[in-house]
């Protein structure tokens, strides 16, 4: 059997977190390639942002903070055009940012495992990109029929790499958390997570519960207004409404202290805005005034056409559909044989570094999760690595 390729340091995720290390790492005049490796499993640049909803606008998400370098390209987020989708315009600025700065980002690649191996750790990956056929056949790549007319299936092309750190920045979106409740599978409408919206036009004429207390949840409420046949809001807490526009300095570090307080004790990490609070901006002030924007508590069950609140207040919503804006876990699945998880749930992170192995960082993770938090973190961290180096 062949050996690995070896480098100094394995970048999982080409999302903000990932460019962010990758660019500090290249300051350190580290080259790509021979030196590092970037692994994706999208199928182009935009990190999360590119499987987002195409009517999505920077103007109405979350702000999104430059990659360190990118002025370097005469790019910034704060003036680009807002008439484009999000997903759109983070997609070409980071496809530049990674082209500029020479990143030889590897996609779309899937990482199965990360195990150890001896000093080093070995990364196990997939390449997902379809196989011409000829070559798959050449390669041995066709697994075995289960019967004659089966057709056969392509393997991906598998492939190790060890390395003596590694970067984890895989971030959230393909880990969706979508919380239980009784009847869930009695439903005879559809089930729809955040990461599975495409556009309001799906639900028209339909109605449709949406769950959830953050701004995903609000978004989704303001595009079906005039879509959907009925809208009911729920959320499993009440929103707490700031009297400003925009999230202030003291809202963000108050909601990244807890970020890292519930990282650094390798506890379950809290959601964003339990610790932030809704801005109440123009649109969203004007969608509260006109009754849209009022949640009702969480529902208890969910029936085949319907949610259902008992207790005393009682009350049932007609749905079709249930919008679940319920957000994301880590994606760590990949980190599994390291055993790096706790009892209390999470991951036990100090300044971007695991503390039960220091040959592991997680960028991105906990007070990292913001684009300003995700650029910060990737100079830590690279400056973490490069002392070790």
């Amino acid at each position: 059997m062949m050996s690995p390729e070896r480098v100094k340091v394995v970048v999982i995720g080409a999302g903000q977190a990932g460019l962010s290390v990758a660019y500090y790492l290249r300051r350190f005049e580290l080259a790509a390639d021979e030196d590092f490796v970037m692994l994706d499993r999208a199928p182009g640049p935009g990190g999360a942002w590119q499987h987002r909803w195409s009517s999505l606008r920077l103007g109405t998400a979350h702000r999104v903070n430059d990659l360190p370098g990118m002025a370097d390209l005469g790019l910034s987020f704060d003036t680009a055009d807002r008439s484009l989708p999000a997903k759109q315009v983070v997609a070409d600025y980071y496809g530049r940012f990674e082209q500029h700065f020479d990143l030889r980002v590897r996609r779309p690649m899937n990482v199965r495992s990360v195990e150890n191996a001896g000093i080093d750790l070995l990364v196990r990956y997939e390449d997902l990109a379809p196989q011409p056929i000829e070559e798959q056949k050449a390669r041995g790549l066709f697994r075995r029929r289960k019967t004659f007319e089966e057709p056969p299936a392509p393997a991906a092309p598998q492939h190790e790499i060890a390395a003596q750190f590694l970067v984890n920045a895989t971030g959230t979106w393909g880990s969706p958390f979508v919380p239980y409740y009784p009847g869930m599978a009695d439903f005879a409408g559809r089930h729809v997570h955040t990461s599975d919206y495409v556009e309001a036009e799906d639900f028209r004429d339909q109605h449709v519960v949406v769950v959830g207390g953050g701004t995903s949840a609000i978004g989704f409420m303001l595009e079906l207004e005039d879509v959907a046949a009925g809208l009911t809001w729920v959320s499993r807490r009440p929103i707490d409404w700031l009297d400003r526009q925009e999230l202030d300095l003291e809202g963000a570090s108050a909601a990244v202290a807890l970020q890292d307080e519930a990282a650094r004790s390798g506890r379950t990490l809290p959601s964003i805005v339990s610790g932030t609070g809704v801005p109440r901006s123009r649109r969203i002030a004007a969608g509260i005034e006109r009754g849209l924007l009022v949640a009702r508590p969480m529902f208890d069950r969910i029936e085949a056409d319907r949610v259902v609140w008992d207790g005393d207040d009682g009350g049932m919503a007609r749905a079709d559909a249930i919008i679940w804006a319920t957000g994301f876990r880590p994606e760590l699945r990949h980190l599994a044989p390291l055993k790096l998880r706790e009892k209390a749930g999470g991951v036990t992170v100090g300044q971007g570094a695991s503390w039960n192995d220091p040959r592991i960082f997680l960028a991105g993770y906990g007070p990292q999760a913001s684009t300003i938090g995700a650029s910060r973190a990737g100079r830590m961290i690279a400056r973490q690595i490069m002392a070790m180096l």
